[in-house]
């Protein structure tokens, strides 16, 4: 079987932790984009794209914002399948019309989310699971025509419209990364030390269950592909 080739839309501005992250957690060969830095693909040959987390607001208005969304959404008119993670989903809601806002607060730590049992993205979870989270932003409206799978008390955690999937929540997170995202944020030090001491092996353990939606994007990008050649394959001998 052919190897899946995905972009990785790398929106983190210090990308390193993030490329790791993805980079273990992906069944496929990933070619990177770093977009605040202003890197886009110049092509859509790609199986899938993925949109990854970041410091910024979908709503800034900054050139490489504004760009990254000009190509998500020309990619999603294509029909390319996309997975987007914390900024990733608040950014593929913004460009398929939904809206994006200020929470006013943080969601930070190891949280409880809830699925509806009947989403392809996290088929084979629990219905109640255990996730890192750290984000001040949310998706207040779903776009028109997305089915919201996944939520919490702070709102939104996924929705999916066609091939789009998106998750607020941090599935690709290892420990150390948990451990640094806290450290640095603008928050009181008994809060960030509560998060610190809540990253720990337990918690940890029970947040991988949820890796599993990787697995399931690839395997949904996997037969998409397959059914795309086996169509051309067709057509050609039609």
């Amino acid at each position: 079987m052919t190897r899946l080739r995905i972009a990785l839309l790398n929106a983190a501005h210090d990308g390193a932790d993030t490329r790791r992250n993805f980079r273990r957690e992906l069944d496929a060969d990933l070619v990177e984009f770093h977009c605040p830095a202003g890197e886009l693909p110049e092509t859509f040959q790609f199986d899938a794209c993925v949109v990854t987390g970041s410091r910024a607001s979908v709503y800034w208005d900054e050139p490489w914002i504004g760009e990254l969304k000009s190509y998500v959404g020309d990619a999603i008119d294509m029909g390319m399948p996309m997975l987007g993670v914390c900024y990733g989903h608040q950014l593929l809601a913004d460009v398929l019309g939904g809206s994006v806002e200020d929470m006013g607060e943080y969601e930070i730590g190891y949280r409880t989310v809830e699925h509806d049992g009947e989403n392809t993205l996290l088929d084979g979870v629990d219905e109640d699971f255990t996730v890192f989270t750290t984000h001040s932003d949310r998706v207040a409206e779903a776009p028109p025509g997305a089915e919201v799978f996944a939520r919490n008390e702070y709102g939104i955690h996924g929705f999916r419209k066609d091939s789009v999937f998106a998750v607020q929540f941090h599935p690709e997170y290892d420990t150390a990364t948990a451990e640094d995202v806290a450290s640095g944020k603008d928050l009181p030090d008994e809060r960030i030390q509560q998060v610190l001491d809540g990253i720990n092996a337990e918690n940890y353990a029970a947040a991988c269950e949820a890796k599993a939606l990787f697995d399931n994007f690839t395997d949904f990008v996997r037969e998409r592909a397959h059914d795309s050649r086996t169509g051309a394959a067709s057509a050609a001998d039609d």
